[in-house]
């Protein structure tokens, strides 16, 4: 009985990626434009060094 239980839990989060839509909603792009002001406002009173700046032309590059 447990095990009948068990394989349908395990199976759910390997679905959850499969069920997504594919376009933002507001509440996404909402959070989105928090996070980018957050990080601007992070980036003026700790400016990043050349490295990192190009980590992130890199992931944004590759679409992270």
């Amino acid at each position: 009985m447990k095990t009948t239980l068990l394989i349908p839990m395990c199976l759910i989060p390997l679905m959850a990626p499969l069920s997504s839509c594919r376009e933002k909603g507001p509440a996404e792009k909402a959070g989105e434009s928090i996070d980018k002001a957050a990080e601007n406002v992070k980036d003026a009173v700790d400016p990043k060094g050349p490295v990192e700046k190009a980590g992130e032309k890199v992931d944004n590059a590759m679409g992270r």
